[in-house]
């Protein structure tokens, strides 16, 4: 189960001002190098963005689609990486004290992703979360008055 979570220096409501911007999404979500809003109002149940990925001359365009828009305790995501296939990502929201406790989840659901799902996957999971909490950490704290 790839299940990771963060501690913010700050308080739900600047966790969620950078949630609820899409031209943020690839400022905190690891392998994207930028992102753009594609349909609906993000972060509204149904609303969608594109983003791009980039490793070195390659690049892959994708989609994620929000699933479930309830601050301010919880965003659902589905990532849709064409051949790769799809994944849900849950990000909970919680008040810790004056901070806040970020949680996600992450499960492939299609494609390749959802069919060779094992510990593996969710071990290179673990690793990706790590690097996009702290990076989330970073751009809400960064955004500190």
């Amino acid at each position: 189960m790839a299940v990771r979570h963060q501690l913010i220096k700050r308080p739900p409501e600047a966790v969620w001002a950078v949630l609820e911007d899409a031209s943020r999404y690839s400022d905190w979500v690891v392998g994207t190098s930028s992102s753009r809003r594609k349909s609906g109002d993000w972060p509204k149940t149904g609303a969608a963005l594109e983003y791009t990925v980039r490793l070195g001359p390659w690049t892959a365009e994708g989609e994620t689609v929000v699933r479930l828009y309830d601050p301010p305790g919880r965003l659902e995501l589905e990532a849709k990486s064409g051949a790769l296939g799809t994944a849900r990502i849950a990000i909970e929201v919680r008040p810790w004290g004056d901070e806040t406790l970020v949680v996600v989840d992450e499960h492939p659901l299609r494609g390749p992703g959802g069919l060779l799902h094992n510990t593996a996957i969710d071990a290179l999971l673990q690793v990706r979360h790590r690097a996009m909490l702290r990076r989330l950490a970073d751009v809400v704290e960064g955004d500190a008055p």
